[in-house]
């Protein structure tokens, strides 16, 4: 199997833990500061990884920490802004607004590097608009608190998936990854002390479940595919592929917390699942000089 294969095969299965995490956290974080989660959950992520990738920890120089902590910064900010959306909206219509990444990388490409994106990405793209617009935009057109957040954290995301692609575009991204997770769990461990009065030890069994699950196949698997399959697949690519986050994070909403899963949710999650096939296919606009020889063969 070819690694782009592969790796589109691992993607979606993350995609499966990121949809399931958005109920997890739901669940979770309950009345707790939802940035005390992220920064048990970066922490966990961060001693896995650090086993894991043990070689290239012991190797660690400062060009490589630096280049870790600039990936985190967008990182950090894109999952506490959706984080904080899970606290206004219900999970299922999180997981599909976060979806929005899709359209923003192919229009920052545009405005920031002057790189325009393949058509059918584009088609892709506002396919996939559609669809969100279907599923979190109100009769009275207005965008909820917690939508609000989470399209700004999409905004982050979408700048952390350009930043990864262009890394490791560059040279090798594993390095890298471990000083990216500590530079996170830092990162969030020091916004607890904005929100106040932490309480370090929550008792609730769901919050230590909801960690270990996030930090374990959310956070430690899915973060470390997608670093290293963007060598292999364009930033735009992912982020069309993460689409399927958002129908698995319905479906587990409705299971986990019992989410009633509405015909908007299934109208715009199909238009959204369309984009993804739109984006997998392999168009080639016909040769003119080819169609101008088959028509003349055709006329003699």
């Amino acid at each position: 199997m070819e690694k782009r294969n592969l790796f589109l095969i691992l993607l979606i299965l993350g995609t499966a833990f990121w949809g399931i995490s958005f109920s997890v956290t739901k669940l979770a974080i309950g009345q707790h500061q939802p940035v005390l989660f992220l920064c048990y959950r970066f922490l966990l992520a961060t001693m896995v990884l650090s086993v894991i990738f043990w070689k290239h920890v012991k190797k660690l120089d400062s060009t490589t920490i630096k280049t870790g902590a600039g990936l985190a910064i967008p990182l950090v900010l894109g999952i506490y802004l959706q984080t904080l959306g899970i606290t206004h909206t219900s999970a299922s219509q999180c997981s599909f607004v976060a979806g929005i990444t899709v359209v923003m990388i192919p229009i920052i490409k545009l405005i920031i590097y002057r790189k325009t994106a393949a058509l059918k990405t584009w088609i892709a793209a506002f396919t996939a608009l559609i669809g969100l617009f279907v599923i979190s935009v109100t009769d009275k057109l207005s965008i909820g608190t917690g939508d609000l957040y989470t399209i700004i954290g999409a905004f982050c995301f979408a700048i952390y998936l350009i930043q990864i692609e262009k890394e490791s575009t560059a040279g090798n991204i594993i390095p890298t990854i471990v000083p990216m997770f500590a530079t996170c769990a830092i990162l969030t461990f020091l916004l607890t002390f904005i929100q106040g009065n932490p309480t370090w030890i929550p008792q609730q069994e769901t919050f230590w479940i909801g960690i270990i699950f996030c930090a374990l196949f959310s956070t430690a698997y899915m973060y470390t595919i997608s670093n290293i399959s963007q060598k292999y697949i364009s930033a735009e690519r992912v982020s069309i592929i993460y689409l399927f986050e958002p129908i698995f994070g319905a479906f587990a909403a409705h299971f986990i917390l019992g989410e009633e899963i509405t015909s908007r949710l299934l109208i715009g999650g199909g238009m959204i699942f369309l984009a993804t096939l739109i984006s997998e296919l392999k168009w080639r606009m016909p040769n003119q000089f080819a169609m101008l020889k088959i028509l003349k063969e055709k006329k003699y």
